[in-house]
């Protein structure tokens, strides 16, 4: 990459400054440029040069050719939550669209209509007073946009699909600057790559989504202790394995008092509770759970279970794998990882893809994965003041271990850095359309995501 001159960064600020005002934000001013700067993941120091705190569409534009005509590396903030911070390139221009967070529902259309930096949060605001929801993430902190580009794996999936099956239309800034709309009565080949694509194709400002009547789901954490891990996970892959739509359930280790506890967190989003109940106890006759707080409450009560599990200030590394099924190969792995855990904080996450979702055509959006699966996600914390290695080290024996049984790509979301051919195998068929796509919409590569589709 060609270096980057205080002449570049003075080019964009000329061209900015006018646009955004003390919104513009730059390394000097110390106290609001840390603040701008700072994810929640302590481990990302990248330090961009300008920081463009956008408002609406046409600013964010301006901000695309800004750093464009300066030749600055570009990065895109929207919910921030991605482990690797890749919304922060040293020596670059962020586009943060974190002032850009409104949704509005429409219940009589089920429709919800959101900004690219709103989270989970701010779409669940807007849904809930009516009953109504879309496909979302687990945590309500992840932005809508990051997560709906990419995929979107999460509770509903076997009822409702990803959250990317749910998308309607979506507003994005190409390379150049201009704005498009995809969508079925926009841009049709913009909206099949956006739809599994990422981030590689332009800055996403406004997502609408279908919306669902569910104004209460059976959901909750049982907690088994370590003992019973074997038994639990066997049990819950015989139950995943023929679960019915309506029942998604995650599995792996969280920390307790002394030590990992293997966890079932079940959703149930039919309208007949009374199965749901039953669905639920034959989980809870799985080992001898020592917390059960399992029980019926609105969608966005239940999406506050995992908050707390994200703690700023902590540094965060993720591995990660796809399972066709949680084998007994794959169960003792994770068993042993537990065991083995190198961080009190450290947790084991298995999601589970069935359902809806898998009944979609692989060929219908960029996203191919469309058979039923596991997500294995390896999350290594530790405090700042700690050494990294032996955590790294952890985390990547975890995934050495179930890579006799992983399948072959990942989920883009979830990987790093370093895992860019796996991203780029987990299209599959879709990838040669996907490349043209990026040739098409971004030839100068001015949108770097995971995977990076051109060199």
């Amino acid at each position: 990459m060609t270096a980057i001159s205080a002449a570049d960064i003075d080019t964009a600020v000329r061209a900015l400054r006018p646009h955004l005002g003390e919104r513009l934000i730059a390394p000097e001013d110390v106290d609001r440029f840390e603040d701008a700067r700072r994810v929640w993941n302590a481990a990302v120091t990248r330090r961009p040069a300008l920081i463009a705190r956008c408002r609406d569409t046409a600013e964010v534009g301006a901000a695309v050719r800004a750093a464009r005509d300066a030749g600055l590396p570009l990065s895109v903030r929207a919910g921030g939550h991605d482990w690797a911070g890749r919304a922060l390139r040293d020596g670059g221009l962020v586009v943060d669209l974190t002032g850009m967070r409104g949704a509005t529902a429409d219940p009589a259309a089920r429709t919800v209509t959101v900004q690219g930096g709103a989270t989970t949060a701010d779409l669940l605001a807007a849904t809930a007073p009516h009953g109504l929801v879309t496909a979302t993430g687990v945590v309500s902190a992840v932005g809508v946009a990051g997560l709906t580009t990419a995929g979107g794996y999460g509770p509903l999936v076997g009822r409702f699909g990803l959250a990317l099956d749910n998308l309607l239309g979506a507003d994005v800034v190409l390379a150049d600057g201009s704005t498009m709309t995809a969508g079925p009565d926009g841009d049709p080949e913009l909206w099949w790559a956006l739809r599994g694509g990422g981030g590689n194709f332009g800055v996403v400002t406004g997502l609408r989504f279908r919306l669902h009547e569910l104004p209460t789901v059976l959901a909750g954490m049982l907690f088994f202790p370590f003992a019973d891990a074997g038994t639990v996970l066997a049990g819950y892959a015989e139950i995943v394995a023929a679960a019915p739509d309506e029942l998604t359930v995650m599995t792996g280790f969280l920390p307790g008092p002394q030590g990992p506890m293997v966890f079932l967190c079940p959703f149930w989003s039919g309208a007949d509770l009374a199965a749901g109940e039953r669905a639920i106890d034959a989980l809870r006759s799985l080992g001898h759970p020592v917390v059960d707080q399992v029980g019926a409450m609105p969608y966005v009560a239940a999406l506050s279970m995992f908050d707390a599990n994200i703690v700023e200030g902590n540094h965060y590394l993720l591995r990660s794998r796809w399972l066709a099924e949680l084998s007994p190969t794959a169960a003792d792995a994770l068993v042993t990882g537990a065991a083995e855990i190198s961080s009190p904080f450290s947790t084991l996450i298995v999601n589970r893809f069935h359902g809806a979702a898998a009944r979609i055509d692989p060929a219908a959006t960029a996203f191919a994965n469309r058979v039923p699966h596991q997500v294995i996600e390896v999350i290594a914390v530790w405090p700042p003041t700690d050494s990294a290695d032996r955590h790294r080290a952890w985390a990547d024996s975890v995934v050495e271990a179930l890579d006799p049984v992983s399948l072959p790509g990942g989920y883009p979301n979830l990987l790093g850095p370093d895992d860019d051919a796996r991203a780029r195998d987990s299209f599959a068929g879709n990838l040669d359309r996907l490349l043209t796509a990026k040739r098409r919409y971004d030839p100068d590569n001015v949108f770097s995501a995971i995977p990076a589709l051109l060199d």
